[in-house]
């Protein structure tokens, strides 16, 4: 049979007496966190800077594949990564401009990316044998058709950068689904969907000019878990066990070691007359250090020394490369 437990009367009393006396910081209700239901897509902050780096390693690579493509000096670099609706994200973008709307497989949905203008018809003056350098007067028109399908070569450089810089976190597939050249007509999102915006100033020469691209935040949310095993795999290469790993890699490299005595020069008329039996004269103090290369990098200075039979060089000095 089960016992019920009753409270006495003092027991009651104490239980009232404790809520009683709770303070204000205990309430439940003051931590709660603000939650804003227009933007339902918020991602972490954690999450943003991971982006950040990823799209910093974009940048980098994206700036040396243009200046091989156009055959100039190109400098990328990322301005800002943050969260906005689609919305804001399309009111930020010029009017008109280059706009693509790009399929990213295997998931579902749209990310699009600008390129401004100010640096697209610079690129195409190149492309067409142009010197690329900023006009005196701004060109301030749609790009046409024609000029489009001259871009497809740009297009498939950028993709492909992005979809390697993306390949760190998981394999992403973009391809080019639509174009435009006014940013309302790009009806892809809801307004108040979010997105995360990545903005990054190209410069070629004297042209300057902005590309964003505009991630939704929900495909971004379905990556979490792609990218914390992602920063725990570069978290676990710094630590002692890889580093002995690597270490037990790299034991059985062969290396050639070259210690020289550095001779007197000669002219190129008195070697071609050198003979059997002729005696070089070398000049080499005996006090002076020797200096060995290890494949072909100075690493170290000693002298010569007996070993058994042979000859060796004693180590005294490690030569820093940047001395």
């Amino acid at each position: 049979m089960a016992i019920e437990k009753v409270l006495t009367q003092d027991e009651i009393d104490s239980l009232f007496r404790n809520l009683r006396d709770t303070g204000p910081e205990s309430d439940p209700y003051k931590h709660a966190q603000s939650y804003d239901f227009r933007r339902p897509d918020r991602i972490a902050k954690d999450q943003l800077r991971a982006i950040h780096m990823l799209h910093e390693n974009f940048a980098r690579s994206l700036a040396g594949s243009l200046s091989a493509y156009l055959r100039a000096y190109v400098i990328v670099n990322l301005v800002s990564v943050e969260q906005l609706s689609f919305m804001e994200f399309s009111q930020c973008l010029p009017s008109p401009t280059v706009i693509v709307a790009l399929g990213m497989k295997p998931f579902d949905g749209n990310a699009v990316m600008e390129i401004n203008p100010s640096m697209v018809f610079p690129i195409l003056e190149m492309l067409l044998g142009g010197g690329g350098k900023a006009a005196a007067v701004k060109i301030d028109r749609e790009i046409t058709e024609i000029e489009q399908s001259i871009l497809e070569g740009l297009y498939w450089i950028i993709l492909h950068d992005l979809k390697e810089a993306w390949h760190m976190v998981t394999t992403l597939s973009f391809s080019i689904e639509a174009r435009e050249t006014e940013p309302q007509m790009l009806q892809i999102l809801a307004p108040n969907e979010a997105v995360v915006a990545i903005s990054m100033e190209v410069r070629v020469g004297d042209s300057v000019g902005m590309m964003n691209i505009g991630i939704p935040s929900i495909i971004i949310k379905m990556l979490r878990q792609k990218f914390d095993q992602q920063w725990s795999v570069r978290k676990s290469q710094s630590t002692e066990e890889e580093q002995a790993r690597i270490l037990r890699l790299v034991r059985s490299s062969v290396l050639q070691l070259d210690a020289r005595l550095r001779g007197p020069k000669l002219r190129m008329e008195e070697m071609m007359n050198l003979n059997p039996g002729d005696v070089l004269t070398f000049d080499y103090p005996i006090s002076r250090p020797v200096r060995l290369e290890i494949n072909g990098q100075l690493k170290y200075e000693g002298h010569v020394v007996d070993t058994g039979m042979k000859r060796g060089l004693l180590l005294e000095r490690f030569i820093d490369p940047q001395d």
